[in-house]
């Protein structure tokens, strides 16, 4: 099965009414996301260096700070999504500037699902070729929010 382009699936999510505008911007809740994925995100990286954890659930950690980020950015805009899929579609459509990878995000849900939900597995190697671009997307989308928060 072939996998739907960005433009695809943000149009679906339009038509099926799954990006829903807000009336404002929530600066409490986007503040509360941001320092928790910050404080997640530093967790995640103090508990790493036992090197006990899976990376199982280092993918499923670091998809959940983006998936808050991303809320965050979405918020900003006075939208929500009810779907991670419609989530990532909009970030990707609406922020080019931003210069994601809507593959990636693509993957890593893809991948996060079959761990949630299939019990799967992914591999050190695997792990390793995320973990960069988890990375640079999760400081690209933490100083987007910060310098949005500024200004507002």
């Amino acid at each position: 099965m072939r996998e739907k382009t960005l433009e695809e699936t943000y149009d679906k999510c339009i038509a099926e009414g799954s990006i829903i505008p807000l009336l404002k911007i929530d600066h409490e809740k986007i503040r509360f996301l941001l320092k928790k994925s910050l404080e997640d995100l530093e967790s995640i990286k103090e508990a790493s260096k036992s090197k006990k954890l899976s990376y199982d659930f280092l993918l499923k950690a670091h998809y959940e700070t983006m998936h808050f980020l991303a809320s965050c950015v979405l918020l900003l805009n006075k939208v929500k999504s009810l779907n991670h899929e419609c989530l990532f579609a909009y970030l990707c459509t609406k922020h080019p500037e931003l210069d994601l990878d809507w593959g990636f995000f693509q993957k890593i849900r893809t991948k996060r699902n079959g761990i949630t939900y299939y019990f799967e597995s992914i591999a050190k190697e695997e792990w390793k070729q995320l973990e960069l671009q988890f990375s640079v997307y999760i400081k690209t989308m933490e100083n987007h929010i910060k310098s949005k928060l500024e200004i507002l």
